[in-house]
């Protein structure tokens, strides 16, 4: 079934890559470790199993671009709660139920095989900030019962018991304590006896070292990039990189233009200046300053292209990672529908054989290819007990 998608979409879409990869990329077990489209479906209401318009996950383009492993990010804002965590697993156990064909919930990496070998997306689920078991253990079980392969210690906020990259940045002077409290080391060690992959993607460097000397397996970093390109508190210092990896770990690069790209920050706040006054318009008339930004960005799209961040660049940060951690360490997290703005090319999931391309261009074997496409994820699930 793979085969057949992706040698149609290729051959119509890819024809120089084609020739090169085509059978590489079929033969791969291509995972995403962090993609953020169910706090949409929850609010829209959108059946991501038929082709959509916008966006950059669907069932269908999943399929295109030979993807065969999503873990779906959990996600909430500071205010968000265990509730909410609930109500997004239920979204996507209910597309599940309406596209059995096309996606099943796996949990083991055997499970994650599996599913492949019937043609399905194997589905994961990604708690993305420690604040949505809200500081109870209970509520940590009740997640990993529900299917969580791993979580994200912190989002932007911290929590109780850890610290986040944001806060110890920005808001050092008003944190009561950096890293891990006694609580926050039960949570690791509670993880580590369920099986649930300690996420330190979105942590503050104390946390970061804190959660490696408390976890007794394997740790990763969901959807970060390299901070030797772009000093940005999400992105992971070497050291960070080289610490994560010592572990068996890995770390999954994020395709944010705006993680990625140094200057991507500079040109987005140019072209705001820019357009500023216009979209102060647009949101009185329309009363509505969503609807005001969705007509701005279509008005002014080709400057919004421009700015993208060079595909080239998001392979430089790969090369990086694994040059600094080796080929075992780095994988892909992309962070879709998380963002506004990716890489040239990478339009959405149905773009991952530009990826393989790229790689094999630089020189990277077929079995290091392999690995970054998916084959460390499933080593990881592996030593996480699952």
């Amino acid at each position: 079934m793979k085969k057949i998608f992706i040698a149609l979409f290729l051959l119509s879409t890819f024809s120089a890559f084609a020739q090169k990869g085509l059978k590489l990329h079929q033969k791969a077990i291509v995972i995403d470790t962090h993609g953020d489209i169910l706090s949409d479906q929850i609010k829209s209401g959108i059946d991501v199993g038929q082709r959509q318009q916008g966006g950059n996950f669907d069932l269908v383009r999943a399929r295109e671009g030979g993807l065969d492993g999503q873990v779906f990010s959990v996600w909430s804002d500071a205010s968000g709660d265990f509730a909410l965590a609930n109500r997004q697993i239920d979204s996507l156990d209910a597309l599940i139920r309406r596209h059995p064909d096309m996606i099943a919930k796996v949990r083991t990496a055997a499970e994650l095989k599996a599913a492949v070998r019937k043609g399905k997306l194997a589905a994961m689920i990604g708690v993305e900030g420690g604040h949505m078991i809200e500081d109870r253990l209970d509520n940590l079980n009740a997640l990993a019962e529900r299917g969580m392969i791993y979580m994200t210690l912190t989002w932007n906020n911290s929590t109780t018991w850890s610290s986040s990259a944001f806060e110890e940045t920005f808001k050092r002077d008003s944190l009561k304590q950096l890293g891990l409290t006694e609580l926050g080391k039960q949570v690791i060690r509670r993880m580590n006896d369920l099986g649930v992959i300690v996420d330190l993607s979105h942590v503050g460097e104390s946390t970061l070292y804190d959660a490696i000397n408390a976890s007794t397996k394997p740790v990763m970093a969901s959807h970060s990039s390299a901070y030797a390109f772009n000093t940005h508190q999400r992105n992971l210092k070497d050291d960070q990189i080289r610490a994560i990896a010592k572990t068996g770990g890995v770390v999954f690069v994020n395709f944010y233009s705006g993680f990625i790209d140094s200057t991507y920050s500079r040109k987005q706040m140019q072209f705001n200046s820019a357009h500023k006054d216009e979209l102060a318009q647009l949101t009185q008339k329309y009363n509505s300053r969503s609807k005001a930004s969705a007509e701005i960005n279509q008005k002014y799209r080709q400057e919004l292209e421009d700015m993208r961040a060079p595909l080239s660049l998001l392979i430089d940060h790969i090369d990086y990672m694994v040059k600094l951690a080796g080929a075992d360490h780095v994988g892909l997290g992309a962070d879709y529908d998380g963002a506004e703005s990716y890489p040239k090319g990478l339009d959405d999931v149905s773009k991952y054989p530009l990826i393989t391309g790229e790689l094999l261009n630089r020189g990277y074997s077929k079995k290091d290819v392999k690995k970054i496409l998916g084959g460390n994820f499933i080593r990881l699930l592996k030593a996480n007990g699952r």
